[in-house]
């Protein structure tokens, strides 16, 4: 019965990560109107399970951190109980945050229920220092790291684009097959210039009609605004298998520590979780990356793709347990505060959540813990 339950709570955690985290890698897609919510939901589901699938080769020494070896006593890690707690604490922390629709960090909610877990077990039988250096660490630096890369390298970025003759527009798009866009000028998103600008057409503004900034000017001869698409794509693919590779381990790893069954199934099943998880619980927290922490363009979103691709992928290779939410939303947020677009309130809120991720995981680990033993 302990393997069951043991399956049933990595499969519920990693559905859990699915429904919180999947829809994040393409959350700037999404925001700047790049791709739909539908295709930004298949290109995130697709990409993620590639990385999912790549994780054992690419991030091996992730799979061995979350078993509790070498923070608890050598006796007791990889043991049901403690690999049940840790599970089922870190995936109720997760879905509560989901359906809450505020996106939180599930390497926070296994860090908190590990913790818990070795309060229930004593300060003495705890290595309280590598769980330090191991895990909060890292969770402090990441977004740090993602906020001060943001507001480096977009004003860089930004520079580049003018001094290649690409100006943004900003354009009111009206219908919706075919839609017909009016310029209004660079910055301007009034829908009332529509008639000083275009006084020879007329023009009925509906619910579906927005504003939206697009990029004139051709990159070796393809015009300009095609080729950021393509790319600010392929850079939300990047930061999906990117998040595919730094999370399966974690979450895998509670079930590799009890040996037996192959370790490619058990990869599997966390895998196709995460992937179901994500297609039928992402909305919320869509909503929440991608429209509520700042107004978002192409380039932006651009940007602060390959700023979460390059560090959770860095982080992958060399083991850290760094978080994609915080990486992500750090570099959202970065973007926010350099266009000065940033909304305060909802930021404080996400970090609100982010803060009380951990205790709220390291109770539910103590009591569940404290309960099975």
């Amino acid at each position: 019965m302990t393997t069951v339950f043991l399956v049933v709570s990595v499969f519920f955690l990693a559905w859990s990560n699915g429904a919180n985290d999947n829809f994040k890698c393409v959350a700037t897609l999404y925001g700047s109107r790049t791709l739909s919510f539908r295709r930004s939901l298949w290109l995130t589901t697709v990409a993620t399970l590639a990385g999912s699938f790549l994780s054992l080769v690419l991030a091996s020494a992730l799979a061995k951190a979350f078993s509790g070896k070498g923070f608890v006593p050598t006796e007791l890690a990889g043991t049901s109980e403690l690999l049940i707690s840790i599970g089922m604490a870190a995936a109720v922390t997760v879905m509560l945050a989901t359906l809450l629709g505020m996106p939180t960090s599930t390497t926070h909610a296994l860090t908190g229920a590990l913790l818990g877990v070795a309060v229930v077990i004593g300060a003495g039988g705890a290595d309280y220092a590598k769980l330090w250096d191991k895990f909060f660490l890292p969770l402090l630096v990441s977004p740090i790291l993602a906020v001060g890369a943001a507001l480096l390298f977009y004003p860089l970025l930004s520079r580049t684009r003018k001094k290649m003759g690409i100006e943004c527009q900003t354009c009111l798009c009206v219908g919706s097959s075919p839609r017909q866009c009016v310029p209004l000028g660079c910055g301007r998103s009034d829908i009332s210039t529509v008639g000083v600008v275009a006084p020879e057409m007329e023009v009925s503004i509906g619910s579906g009609d927005e504003c939206v900034e697009r990029y004139d000017g051709r990159v070796v001869g393809v015009n300009a605004q095609q080729v950021v698409d393509v790319l600010h794509t392929l850079s939300g693919a990047a930061v999906c298998f990117a998040r595919g590779v730094n999370d399966t381990p974690k979450i895998a790893a509670l079930l590799l520590a009890t040996g037996g069954v192959a370790v490619n199934w058990k990869l599997g099943l966390v895998a196709v979780a995460m992937a179901v998880g994500g297609w039928l619980q992402a909305r919320k927290v869509a909503e929440t990356m991608s429209h509520r922490i700042t107004d978002l363009n192409t380039g932006q979103g651009l940007t602060s793709n390959l700023v979460t691709a390059a560090l959770v992928l860095g982080a992958s290779r060399f083991g850290v347990p760094v978080s994609t939410t915080h990486v992500s939303c750090g570099s959202i947020f970065g973007i926010g505060i350099a266009s000065k677009s940033a909304r305060w309130k909802t930021i404080g809120q996400i970090v609100l959540t982010w803060i009380t991720t951990l205790p709220l995981g390291a109770a539910l680990g103590a009591a569940i813990y404290w309960s099975m033993t």
